[in-house]
């Protein structure tokens, strides 16, 4: 394969497994398998983000439409998890592959010791030549607990496992200079750096089965594309994708990658939702701190401490406007933290190898 990639997630959207009525398109579940299999026997490390377990669910059993949105999804997911796994694992045996069920929430990521052992679990499934099939666990996430999508948790998986790429399969065939329903309107090949004025081109009208519209899928992009790590967004409806994108045959919208962060500034950059301190910084410590160059937060340039937090807690790091700058880990409390707000030649409270900026 052209690109050369050793280690990839995939994430496959609902609406690309999803039929118009709702329920599930096996034939194109069977055809992404047999895609995955081609890839996995080249030598290549695959782990599949699916999404799809409520439209599952939906071609098992009928709800009542007195029931209320958030059980209507439990019940659903649950049932309907099952059956997915099952779609995936019957396929995928065909080729003599293992796959594996892995379900998280958002709190699987909250802390380190647990990040870690998220990665352990996967790291070991990879070791042993199985395929972790990754879902989010909707029986138990609900709204706060809740990824904006699936395509955050593929974000994380990829950031987490030092993937060479994550490849994001939607139903159309990218990202558009305009509305792709209007004529003249063009994929954007490529895209470098954060382009702020993406959103502009982007229709917001998210997918009828899915969480997540181009918006989020682009800003997340941008994210992992800033880790170092090169995101693909394509049409998972068209036949043999993914062989055509990995040997670069193919018109879709590629996120090109920066410079690749350290492990635990990957796990930093996604920390933002389990942050618990803020500080504040005036505009010089700003520019400073983003300058790109190696520098640490320096209590010098902090004007407020927001809200507290204690030594290792990661902490939201704003400007004088409260923008996100960006997130790190405190190498020590708040309390000692208020103390040297503004003084000169104190210890770092963010030291640079554990601040990851947002801008």
């Amino acid at each position: 394969m052209k690109l050369g990639y050793k280690k990839i997630v995939v994430k496959v959207g609902s609406n690309v497994i999803t039929q118009t009525n709702g329920l599930p398109d096996e034939a194109r579940i069977n055809h992404l398998v047999n895609q995955l299999a081609e890839i996995k026997k080249l030598g290549i490390e695959v782990i599949l983000v699916s999404s799809g377990a409520v439209a599952s669910g939906r071609s098992l059993i009928k709800v009542s439409e007195k029931q209320d949105a958030v059980t209507t999804r439990q019940l659903l997911a649950s049932i309907g998890q099952v059956k997915l796994i099952n779609t995936y694992s019957n396929f995928f045996a065909a080729h003599d592959i293992k796959c594996a069920q892995v379900l998280v929430t958002k709190e699987d990521f909250r802390d380190r010791a647990h990040y870690l052992n998220m990665k352990n679990c996967l790291q070991i499934l990879l070791q042993h030549d199985v395929i972790p099939v990754v879902n989010e666990n909707d029986v138990v996430s609900v709204t706060e607990l809740m990824f904006t999508d699936n395509d955050e948790l593929a974000g994380l998986i990829a950031s987490m496992l030092n993937a060479d790429a994550l490849i994001i399969l939607s139903n159309v065939n990218g990202i558009y200079n305009g509305d792709p329903k209007v004529e003249g309107s063009e994929v954007i090949q490529e895209i470098k750096g954060s382009v702020s004025n993406l959103a502009s081109f982007i229709q917001t009208g998210k997918s009828q089965f899915g969480r997540g519209g181009m918006v989020t899928k682009s800003t997340m992009a941008q994210k992992v594309a800033k880790l170092g790590i090169t995101v693909h967004i394509a049409n998972g409806t068209a036949d043999d994708v993914l062989t055509a994108l990995l040997n670069d045959q193919l018109i879709h919208t590629r996120f090109v990658p920066e410079k690749t962060k350290s492990g635990k500034k990957k796990w930093i950059a996604h920390s933002e939702t389990s942050a618990t301190g803020i500080v504040q910084l005036n505009d010089g410590a700003k520019s400073v701190l983003t300058s790109g160059k190696a520098t640490s937060l320096l209590p010098v340039g902090i004007i407020a401490i927001q809200s507290d937090f204690l030594k290792g807690d990661i902490i939201k790091i704003v400007d004088e406007k409260n923008n996100l700058i960006g997130l790190g880990i405190a190498e020590y409390g708040s309390d000692k933290a208020k103390e040297r707000i503004g003084q000169k030649k104190q210890k770092p409270l963010v030291h640079y190898d554990y601040f990851y900026s947002a801008i």
